[in-house]
């Protein structure tokens, strides 16, 4: 029994037991959001239930649960209608059904607001045209989606004279601020571009106005299952569909329709609705500054304290330091990202390049920049520690015979060291993108917002704006988790976005990966 203890066994067992349960865990977290998350896009027959009290209730049945006195069940049905009822949900005991069916007539809409509605088509109206049956209603909406997008060609041009204006009044203000008297006929000629400018914009606007009035009268009437009407605009309906008439395949197509919607659109209904584009694109671009900034910093510092520095209290204490770093709670950071990046370096920026737009700051106020360096910090630490234990690793026979050789030791470091050390460096790395994907504290202070007006990178110059704020897919969990008006509605936009942030890190992390077992392949058993 002692040799038993002694060799280690029981810890080997313990270790293997300890891994087994992470794993599990891990491996639990991940189906459960996989469950939740993959299955909310999926179309779902709409039931009609008749009441003994003789109501009537449409919806889809989300969940079943036992009643409280567990003599039978009662069932949660997602009525919609919230314009309608001031819910979208509605739970109803199993005994007190009378009748259930599956009418094909039912149909789904999904809004820009109020959520989905749920009823059946009366009357279809347009100019000059007025109807009762889906094929209409597939006509009104080809005309609606024609219009639209000469609606959108208008906002496109739009647009584009409110650039212009900002710019020609970004160097109005540059003129007045170095002398008023004396640019005083280059600010009369500004002056006279900006008016025609805004002559043109208004035209424009008069005439998207004119379209959108034309679009008013492009309506559908519905009615729920108890008779009440609801008059609404084509423009408000995204997409319509009749669950209980589609076969397999044509739900699986719908289903890949709201995944695409779910890559490229932007959200909408205070962004429990609608696609994750906007913050897909700030997550991943977050991610690539950050590793950006904390990579190549991290690498140096590593580097010098492993190689350069001598042995002493100094270095000593900065280990200990970087040790401690690591440990601090993230909204620290975020905190002196604020203070000193933001009210700091963003301000002095401002003060230096931009005087003319003061008081508005330009570099002075959150923005991804500013998060990505807060990020950089929080994740330097982890960095600079894979870095010296890779390094540390290196068999000090190397170092020794490389400088016999003739070479000096930054040769011995560039073409010798750092190269066996990067599988290390490059698990830092991973371990700095899993940690930073997931932080949300440090952002919400330094640039991250609810919905973001432009992305950080568009084809307007200078083409990478790095003062604007932008989304997150970690804050937008949080926003709607937490901050919706309807957090039962929500939720199944939580698990998407989970599952979606889980994806992205997978998927970054999985590169690394690939790319750190082919430096290892090379650098551990290769040539240099």
């Amino acid at each position: 029994m002692k040799k038993y203890w002694r060799e280690g066994e029981p810890m080997v067992w313990a270790t293997g037991a300890a891994l087994t349960l992470t794993l599990m865990i891990a491996a639990t977290l991940i189906i459960v959001v996989m469950v939740n998350g993959l299955g909310v896009f999926w179309p779902k027959n709409l039931t009609l239930v008749t009441l003994k009290s003789g109501s009537r209730v449409l919806g889809e049945v989300v969940q079943r649960e036992a009643t409280a006195s567990g003599e039978g069940e009662r069932l949660q049905f997602k009525i919609g209608n919230r314009d309608l009822y001031g819910l979208d949900f509605r739970w109803v005991d199993e005994a007190d059904f009378e009748k259930t069916e599956l009418p094909e007539a039912a149909m789904v809409l999904e809004r820009q607001e109020y959520g989905n509605f749920y009823g059946m088509l009366q009357s279809v109206s347009a100019p000059g045209f007025e109807a009762s049956s889906s094929q209409a209603l597939e006509q009104l909406m080809e005309q609606v989606a024609i219009k639209k997008q000469g609606l959108e060609e208008f906002t496109e041009k739009i647009n584009d004279l409110n650039r212009r204006t900002s710019k020609l009044e970004h160097q109005k203000q540059i003129l007045f601020h170095d002398d008023p008297q004396k640019n005083q006929d280059a600010i009369a000629a500004l002056d006279r571009q900006v008016e025609a400018l805004r002559g043109e914009f208004e035209h424009l606007v008069n005439r998207q106005t004119e379209a959108a009035v034309e679009l008013h009268h492009y309506t559908a009437t519905f009615s729920d299952v108890n008779g009440t009407q609801k008059t609404m605009q084509a423009t408000e309906i995204v997409r319509y569909y009749q669950p209980n008439t589609m076969n397999v395949f044509e739900k699986g197509l719908l289903y890949l329709a709201r995944v695409v919607e779910l890559f490229i659109d932007d959200p909408r209904e205070s962004n429990t609705e609608g696609g994750l584009f906007p913050a897909i694109f700030g997550t991943v671009m977050l991610i690539f500054l950050m590793s950006l900034f904390s990579f190549p910093l991290g690498v140096i510092a590593a580097v010098y304290l492993r190689e350069y520095a001598k042995d002493g209290t100094a270095v000593r204490l900065v280990r200990i330091a970087v040790n401690n770093l690591a440990g601090i709670p993230s909204i620290v950071y975020g905190i002196f990202g604020l203070g000193f990046f933001v009210y700091g370096i963003g301000s002095g920026i401002d003060q230096i390049f931009f005087p003319e737009r003061l008081p508005t700051p330009t570099f002075g106020t959150g923005g991804i920049l500013w998060a990505s360096l807060t990020l950089a910090l929080l994740t330097v630490p982890v960095v600079i520690v894979a870095t010296e234990e890779a390094l540390g690793a290196i068999p000090t026979g190397i170092r020794e015979g490389s400088l016999a050789l003739g070479s000096t030791k930054f040769q011995a470091l560039v073409r010798i060291l750092l190269p066996m050390a990067s599988p290390g460096i490059m698990t830092g790395l991973i371990l700095a993108m899993a940690r930073a994907a997931g932080e949300v504290a440090p952002l919400m202070i330094t640039g991250v917002v609810k919905l973001a007006p432009a992305l950080p990178l568009d084809g307007t110059f200078p083409f990478l704006h790095l003062d604007r704020k932008f989304m997150h897919l970690g804050f937008h969990i949080y926003d709607i988790a937490f901050q919706s008006p309807n957090v039962e509605a929500a939720k199944p936009m939580v698990y998407v976005t989970t599952l979606l942030l889980v994806l992205i890190v997978l998927l970054m992390s999985s590169v690394a990966i690939h790319l750190r077992n082919k430096m290892k392949k090379r650098y551990t058993y290769g040539t240099f």
